[in-house]
């Protein structure tokens, strides 16, 4: 048991250095970051304006509200979902681009803390942006947001971070194994996020569609951070919502690390760790 708890100790001690050597990396590569706020902000200001023609009867089920309050919350859950996905699969990307990933496998180091390592910095960063982004557009847009909503909003986000995590992860697998894929991951994001009611009442859309948002994670964690931050729901909806999600990011990060780690045996098998 002490041994177990030493290799466990020593392989969570090892995210400390991904931290670290991501945090300089993206502290090199400033104008990346500044881009990335500066297209968040694109949006919402192109949101605003769109704001002026839907009608708040169009949002019915979300409390008293305005069109752009309801589109920050799906931009910020929509722009999490992408940078978390984009994030882990350019990593692994990287990674062999530059020879080190096979490097890294030779070491000590379980795929698992490689994978976790690969996105510990935007564990950390991207929710601080969700939060900042929305405290930020609330002042600039004067939008309410509800502030005993945030704590429950932040929970359920959390709940969602494993969802995203095991579809990078599978994304990962996919690049490791064909080498390409960034496209069908794009789509794939698309499609979610689209069908998720991010940007547009899912009243709108054919009734199909709504059906099918019941089943999509994007639309339960959006639909449920709403009605924490611009509805009237208390921690009793947030505890359901959660409790909707937690099915969907165990599943898919057991699948994602799984996929994950078949893909690393084969590419070892066959001597190709090293190649893009």
């Amino acid at each position: 048991m002490t041994r177990a708890r030493s290799g466990v100790l020593a392989e969570a001690s090892k995210l400390g250095a991904f931290l670290r050597r991501d945090f300089l990396v993206r502290l090199s590569y400033r104008t990346a970051l500044i881009s990335d706020w500066i297209n968040l902000f694109a949006q919402a200001l192109v949101f605003s304006f769109v704001s002026k023609l839907v009608h708040p009867i169009h949002l019915a089920g979300v409390g008293r509200t305005t069109y752009i309050a309801y589109v920050t919350v799906g931009i910020a859950v929509a722009g999490f979902m992408a940078l978390g996905l984009a994030r882990l699969v350019s990593a692994i990307q990287q990674e062999q681009l530059l020879g080190t990933l096979e490097s890294l496998m030779v070491t000590p180091t379980t795929a698992s803390v490689v994978l976790l390592g690969s996105v510990v910095y935007d564990m950390i960063y991207v929710p601080i942006r969700t939060v900042v982004f929305l405290i930020i557009v609330s002042i600039v847009f004067n939008v309410s947001f509800a502030a005993s909503g945030y704590v429950p909003a932040i929970l359920i986000l959390a709940t969602f971070i494993p969802f995203v995590w095991g579809l990078g992860s599978i994304a990962s697998a996919s690049i490791l194994t064909y080498r390409r894929g960034s496209g069908q991951i794009g789509l794939v994001t698309f499609a979610l996020t689209f069908t998720s009611g991010a940007y547009f009442p899912l009243a709108l859309f054919p009734s199909w569609v709504a059906s099918l948002a019941r089943l999509n994670p994007i639309a339960i964690a959006i639909t449920g951070m709403r009605a924490q931050l611009i509805g009237d729901a208390g921690w009793h909806d947030a505890l359901v919502t959660m409790a909707k999600l937690v099915p969907f990011s165990a599943i898919t990060l057991l699948l994602g690390l799984y996929a994950f780690r078949l893909a690393m045996r084969r590419e070892r098998r066959l001597g190709t760790l090293g190649l893009y």
